[in-house]
């Protein structure tokens, strides 16, 4: 079997961080009951149809059929352009960051077409693109990524880019020029897709976007991009078989799990998630979508009032040992700290001669890689020396079949957290009062009452305005 990804634990202990920071072997054993009823009830959810993510890395349908789609359009772009936000872009991201070169878009050769995420409604961010974009829109393919077709942010995007498309190669080359990834029977995008006859994938039945990467949603643009998504699956199918026991110490997911929650309880609420690996940098902004959105809830499956949630920070190894890291030395303990950390880098850079400077021969000869994981070691030593728990993600490569164990591993994590929480892991209330707001004050006249509501806070009181 390939090396997997594992969990390193052990300096989150009392033993290393204190009692009073760490954690005890008899709090993860008082658990561990509770982690053997968890993996049942998820076992009896998933044979019912209830946690379809966990079943997207067998489904060979959707591997077969993006790869069929990516050889069809084979040579025919030079860019691709998704259209997303949230869930929709973030999964994208982080698998061209992790599994594409750092320098992919500015290659001559590449295994595909440069690819540009517009994951925002900035004016000059997507000014500019579509203006770097206009001389070759006939070599441009987009992919608007949205389940019901009504996402403000997305929706504003597909149009603009429908009229370019028009003005530019005319109505007929429309269906040329876009895939829609949408729900396969229903909804606004579904109904653009039937009419304008487009090329159409499909957002899963019961998967929220932000546990959407193993689908149709991420595997899209990352194939059209060179990127082994079969291997990414195969990681995601092996990782599945390791979080399904009931073993608390056997099972990595459900361990980070506890402990988290664990740190929770103790008031340690932050969690840093920190790669030393700028591949790896794209996957903690994906992962804060998935556990604030899964996990930041106000009330609980009996609804009670709990308004629970950690909170997930993104830091980036070693840049931010010189942003951050006083903070997480000498600001509150109340931080959890997560290092991605990468054995084998596929490329290396050794260090140049220090002739006439002995204050840097220690540098001499040395390899980059090795100063990156000295740098992740000198902080986690520093760290530890002011009693903060840290845990280690250990990568013996950055590889598809790596990065799709990690998806996977998180993913589920997320599930045993929401359920040592007693909150719903999978909706997302809070966040549509913002949309419906943006609807109404966009002039949606299906809002109107909130249009009444919303304009006393839009008008500047210019008393306050200094």
């Amino acid at each position: 079997m390939t090396r997997q990804i594992q969990l390193y634990y052990k300096n989150a202990l009392s033993d290393i961080v204190t009692s009073e920071h760490g954690i005890r072997i008899d709090e993860l054993t008082a658990l561990s009951v509770r982690i053997t009823e968890i993996t049942a009830d998820m076992d009896r959810q998933r044979k019912a149809g209830k946690l379809p993510y966990r079943d997207l890395p067998y489904q060979d349908k959707i591997v077969s059929n993006v790869k069929a789609l990516t050889h069809k359009l084979a040579g025919k772009f030079d860019n691709l352009v998704v259209l997303g936000i949230g869930g929709s872009a973030l999964g994208n991201i982080a698998l061209q960051g992790a599994l594409s070169r750092p320098t992919y878009n500015l290659q001559s050769e590449r295994p595909g077409p440069r690819l540009f995420v517009l994951d925002n409604v900035d004016p000059v961010q997507l000014a500019d693109i579509l203006d770097l974009l206009a001389d070759q829109l006939d070599r441009t393919l987009f992919n608007v990524i949205s389940k019901s077709g009504q996402t403000s942010e997305t929706a504003s995007q597909f149009l603009i880019v429908c009229q370019l498309l028009r003005e530019k190669l005319g109505q007929d080359k429309l269906a040329d020029h876009i895939v829609a990834t949408t729900d396969a029977k229903s909804g606004t995008l579904r109904g653009i897709v039937e009419k304008q006859r487009l090329t159409s994938l499909l957002v899963p039945d019961g998967v929220g976007g932000r546990f959407s990467v193993l689908s149709d949603v991420g595997l899209f643009s990352a194939a059209m991009c060179g990127i082994d998504i079969e291997s990414l699956m195969a990681g995601a199918r092996d990782m599945d078989e390791r979080v399904k026991t009931g073993a608390l110490t056997k099972n990595p997911a459900a361990l980070y799990a506890v402990l988290q929650y664990l740190f929770y309880l103790k008031g340690k609420k932050l969690c840093v998630m920190m790669p030393y690996s700028y591949q790896l940098k794209d996957l903690a902004d994906w992962f804060r979508q998935l556990w604030a959105e899964s996990l930041g809830k106000s009330h609980d499956l009996s609804g009670q009032l709990v308004n629970v949630g950690p909170t997930p920070i993104k830091a980036l190894g070693a840049t931010d040992q010189h942003s951050q890291v006083q903070l997480y030395r000498e600001g509150p303990n109340d931080k959890v700290f997560t290092f991605l950390a990468v054995e084998n880098f596929d490329r290396d850079v050794t260090i140049g001669s220090a002739e006439g400077i002995p204050e840097l021969k220690y540098l001499e000869k040395q390899k980059m890689s090795r100063l990156i994981n000295s740098e992740k070691l000198g902080t986690e030593y520093a760290l530890l020396q002011s009693q903060r728990p840290c845990l280690t993600i250990h990568f013996p490569r950055v590889s598809p079949y790596t990065v799709g164990q990690f998806i996977y591993l998180f993913e589920v994590a997320t599930s045993y957290m929401g359920q040592l929480l007693n909150i719903n892991t999978y909706d997302q209330p809070a966040v549509e009062l913002g949309k419906h707001a943006t609807f109404a004050l966009m002039g949606d006249q299906n809002y109107r009452d909130l249009q009444r509501k919303i304009q006393p806070i839009s008008q500047l009181d210019d008393s306050f305005l200094i």
